[in-house]
């Protein structure tokens, strides 16, 4: 996916090192890592639930989308694909928008049958830098985070991890870490030291009905990649940092990304923690929806180019039509993206 194509592009997301190879992939989701991809139910799903037993991140991010069709009308593109799902009957409805003149895509998932609790949400992973720390992540005001509950990385099965396990942060930028006696880990700033793979969520506070918002910051290149979100409907975002901390098949060692995405569900565990009550549904905190009838995901995606000096995003202000990226150096930057779209779904 690239973005300011005439302009100097700029093309974010992560591609895994695998793609056109040939292995014996232990789980479907591998095969096609890249990108971003809609997860339901999100997480791993290595339990049954009801009887079920969904693969990793669900039908949805590994099965075959049948194509629909494809519009325009009044400078938006769209393309429109279906899913049958089979695990639990239903239909999953994508729809990807393009609008003319904007560096922004827009995504909505309409789910037709598929009733009961599930997980869900979007797998967005993106091209980390070698140099550590090029990467600056912000994000909207949260409640708090936390990362993730049990052990996430297996020294066992060549899998390695560096923050804690089951504490409560307030900032990315002092997450506790695993070795005893060492200093916090400032996950704000990525890449992190290589050889480790971790997972940590935040959740996002009261946003009094405006989008909450992600961004990643490249200053070296002069743009910002960002992701729009109704907390509502996505209440939840997990943080997969990964930088060659995996040494089994088809990892070998070799990858190195973050995964920013935005969810409904408890950590990457799948459906049946995040349908239970949890040590996150305790402190208030939705890790799942319940579906009954018609439920629709709509999410935004874009990038912005930005000028010398904006190394990092305090704030966005949002106004009819359009969005303010505000550095923490006082620079403003205004692009155009119709955020109304994350309730409205329409244009």
């Amino acid at each position: 996916v690239t973005f300011y194509r005439d302009n100097g592009p700029v093309a974010p997301y992560y591609i895994s090192p695998w793609q056109g190879e040939t292995h014996d992939y232990p789980v479907g989701v591998l095969v096609p890592l890249r990108g971003d991809f809609f997860c339901m139910p999100f997480g791993g799903n290595g339990g049954e639930y009801q009887g079920e037993s969904h693969p990793p991140h669900g039908e949805t991010s590994e099965a075959r989308w049948t194509a629909v069709g494809t519009s325009k009308k009044h400078g938006v593109s769209s393309l429109t694909l279906e899913l049958n799902t089979k695990v639990r009957a239903g239909r999953v409805t994508k729809k990807l928008h393009l609008v003319d003149g904007q560096n922004v895509v827009y995504t909505s998932h309409r789910i037709e049958g598929f009733e009961g609790k599930t997980s869900l949400g979007h797998h967005a992973t993106l091209a980390m830098p070698e140099k550590e720390g090029s990467f600056k992540i912000n994000h909207s005001p949260i409640k708090f985070g936390m990362t993730n509950p049990g052990q996430f990385s297996n020294p066992a099965n060549g899998e390695y991890q560096q923050l804690g396990i089951k504490q409560r942060f307030n900032s990315l930028s002092a997450v506790p870490s695993i070795f005893k006696g060492a200093p916090d880990v400032d996950c704000s700033k990525l890449p992190q030291k290589k050889g480790y793979a971790d997972l940590l969520m935040i959740f996002p506070a009261d946003t009094a009905g405006k989008p909450a918002w992600l961004t990643a910051t490249r200053a070296d290149e002069g743009w910002l990649w960002f992701s729009l979100k109704d907390p509502k409907v996505l209440a939840s975002t997990v943080f997969w940092l990964e930088n060659r901390g995996r040494h089994m098949l088809p990892w070998y060692g070799r990858n190195n990304c973050v995964g920013l995405e935005d969810v409904t569900a408890f950590f990457a565990d799948g459906v049946k923690p995040s349908a239970s009550d949890n040590l996150l549904t305790q402190d208030g905190i939705q890790t799942a929806v319940d579906l009954k009838g018609d439920f629709t995901v709509n999410y935004i995606q874009g990038v912005v180019k930005i000028p010398d000096g904006f190394t990092e995003v305090a704030n966005v202000e949002f106004a009819g039509g359009v969005a303010t990226f505000v550095s923490t150096g006082g620079h403003r930057v205004t692009t155009a993206v119709r955020h109304e779209f994350l309730k409205s779904g329409q244009f």
